[in-house]
């Protein structure tokens, strides 16, 4: 018995006395439960290629043993928000990118700000009942119902709890957390000082940092929390492990340092079906699948001189038409450079980028000021009625003169030949547009119909007709841009506008091409092409 266990085991002691107190009975058997673990951002080929390994050795065993793999397309963007609201929910979401701005309500989405993840959640979602209702989230996006919530950005500032007697069972497993994590922090600070003294050359404080947060401290908290959830009888449970997304977008998606993330979430999965053994009369069923893939990206500001694309676009493009259309200078063109050289000094790289400086700025300002905090959202630059999000290897341009999303006849009639030059500006790989017969993806100069796609940066994909579907579906949500750039298929190849050298969201095969470890007996629906399938599945464990 490990010092976890023992732990656990003095939680379930506690609970009893409060059940006893208050709580009344233990959950009573005769009907199956929800264990859905999530890795964020693990691709089906590079599962396969971890398990060839010998990298994952518990989820080998699940799979030699009464679980099988089932293959998952899950549709765009590629990204957790979209994955997690449909799966939840049921529903098509309009969630067309990590970041984006919503035309109708004059304001951008950007997930990691706990009030637009919970505004999503609350219009997208409202009516319709959730997956996880009465049980457990940790570290997604959304709620899915559940009543017990960490780490979630829809409840960042919010957490869900089970009232204060039961809460008392978990200070048990949070006292062990943080005596766990912090002798685990010290011997990696050891580990990396011992290095540093034999010559080695040291992996640099933001990888030390990544890794005590997210696979000491995080990794840590969540598996002692939903192990006491399975003890306890949760009616549902749901973890994203974050550790291999974080170490595959700093480093990329097959990197070392990420496989070795891999092998600790392979280590936790382990430790939650031990408890799930140990419970065989709460009757949970273990799904392991991830949300989206990872794939190799070069960076755009390293093929343009050192410019991200919102500062291309406009000094390229649209400060050209203005200049053009005013027969003059552009006015205040000094101060958007300015502007945006601010913004790149406060730019990190991969998940610390996108998530951690919000973070930062959120938190600070919360306890600086109780008003909100000014929306500074990074790679986010509006100049003239024109607004450029970057949000990975997707971008969004929206013209704010209207509501309603613009058609590309509009912005031809307007802007000759505007459409088409940024598709061959260097790095673009393709944009997409709406167009009166349908939407249309512009490679390199050239147009090519959704809704006929013969040619263009897709033919030689057998699984072109899909992906056509799938980028028809992103150009139906309101949200999307007006124009939506991707990196993807570029004369440089794959290109994030992002600086991470792992990045999401578009239609690369590693990024759409995921998995769901399942029971045998388990009647997945199949194919499943879009992770809304899995919402009446998981759904009919609330009956």
């Amino acid at each position: 018995m490990t010092l976890d266990d023992l732990v656990l085991a003095l939680q379930r002691l506690v609970d009893r006395l409060v059940r006893r107190l208050r709580l009344g009975p233990p959950p009573l058997p005769g009907r199956r439960r929800l264990l859905i673990v999530q890795i964020d951002g693990l691709s089906r080929a590079v599962l396969q290629e971890a398990l060839a390994q010998g990298r994952m050795p518990f989820v080998r065993s699940l799979l030699r043993h009464g679980f099988r793999l089932a293959p998952m397309s899950v549709g765009l963007p590629t990204s957790t928000p979209a994955f997690q609201l449909s799966a939840m929910y049921g529903v098509r979401p309009d969630i067309p990118g990590f970041h984006y701005h919503d035309k109708r309500r004059r304001a951008d989405v950007y997930f990691p700000r706990s009030r637009d993840a919970a505004w999503v959640e609350a219009t997208q979602a409202a009516g319709r009942e959730g997956i996880l209702d009465g049980g457990s989230a940790y570290g997604c996006v959304f709620t899915g119902g559940a009543a017990n919530n960490v780490f979630n950005f829809a409840r960042m500032w919010r957490p869900g709890g089970r009232g204060l007697l039961r809460a008392l069972s978990g200070f048990v497993v949070l006292y062990w957390v943080l005596a766990k994590g912090s002798v685990a922090t010290v011997l990696e600070l050891g580990r990396a000082a011992g290095r540093s003294l034999r010559g080695e050359r040291p992996p640099g404080w933001k990888f030390i940092t990544l890794k005590v947060a997210v696979s000491v401290w995080v990794r840590q908290l969540f598996t002692l929390g939903a192990s006491r959830d399975l003890y306890a009888g949760a009616p549902a449970v749901y973890v994203n492990y974050l550790d291999y997304d974080v170490m595959a977008h700093a480093y990329g998606p097959r990197h070392r340092r990420a496989f070795r993330a891999l092998r600790r979430v392979d280590a936790s999965l382990r430790q939650l079906w031990r408890v799930v053994r140990r419970v065989p009369g709460h009757g949970y069923d273990l799904y392991v699948l991830s949300d989206h893939g990872l794939a190799e990206m070069r960076s755009f500001r390293a093929l343009n001189g050192g410019r991200p694309l919102e500062r291309l676009l406009f000094e390229d493009f649209f400060d050209r038409v203005a200049l053009r259309d005013a027969g003059g200078a552009a006015a205040g063109s000094g101060e958007l450079v300015a502007g945006l050289q601010a913004y790149r000094r406060e730019r990190g790289s991969g998940l610390v980028q996108r998530f951690v400086n919000y973070i930062e700025r959120d938190f600070l300002g919360r306890l600086r000021s109780p008003s909100p905090p000014v929306d500074r959202a990074p790679e986010a630059v509006e100049r003239d009625g024109v607004r450029v999000i970057s949000a990975g290897p997707n971008a969004f341009v929206y013209f704010l003169h209207e509501t309603p999303p613009l058609a590309v006849e509009a912005i031809d009639e307007r802007h000759p030949g505007l459409v088409d030059d940024i598709s061959r500006a260097r790095g673009i790989g393709f944009v997409l547009v709406r167009a009166a017969g349908g939407p249309v993806c512009v490679w390199r100069g050239k147009r090519y119909p959704l809704d006929a796609i013969e040619g263009g940066p897709f033919a030689d994909r057998p699984d072109r007709a899909l992906v056509a579907e799938d980028l028809r579906q992103l150009m139906a949500m309101p949200s999307a841009g007006d124009l939506v750039i991707y990196g993807h298929a570029s004369p440089d190849g794959d290109v994030s506008f992002v600086d991470e050298l792992g990045a999401h969201a578009g239609p690369g095969r590693e990024e759409l091409e995921t998995f769901i470890v399942a029971p045998e007996r388990a009647p997945l629906p199949a194919p499943i092409e879009h992770p809304v399938q899995l919402y009446p599945f998981f759904l009919r464990y609330r009956a």
